[in-house]
């Protein structure tokens, strides 16, 4: 079942973890929604680790990062985490600029990381 809060949509894919597909950005106008749409994930699915899928994304600003932190921070201390899939150019830039990829697993594909979180 596919959970489509505001404009995020989450698919739970196992035991505690759901993908979430970013879309075009993930930005000051839309972080909120994206950390509402998580946070209600684990509220009401128990989910615990999160996929984000930015296949399409055009856009990542420094108030969407922020967003992803809280919710690393969120998923820490119940053995969860955030990982990166299907990372678009303008995310890796991004993600490079910002040294990310030291905290944020990355996998070439959402299938991929389904794989090393099942």
């Amino acid at each position: 079942m596919q959970l489509a809060a505001m404009s995020f949509v989450a698919e739970p894919v196992g035991p505690g973890v759901a993908v979430v597909r970013i879309g075009k950005a993930l930005n000051f106008s839309n972080a909120a929604e994206f950390k509402a749409c998580c946070q209600q994930q684990q509220a009401e699915r128990g989910v615990h680790s999160f996929i984000l899928d930015f296949t399409d994304t055009g856009v990542l600003d420094s108030t969407g990062l922020g967003t992803i932190f809280s919710i690393y921070r969120q998923v820490t201390p119940q053995a969860g985490q955030v990982v990166f899939a299907s990372v678009s150019r303008p995310v890796q830039v991004v993600v490079q600029l910002t040294r990310t990829y030291k905290v944020f697993r990355q996998f070439a594909t959402v299938e991929e990381a389904q794989e090393a979180l099942g």
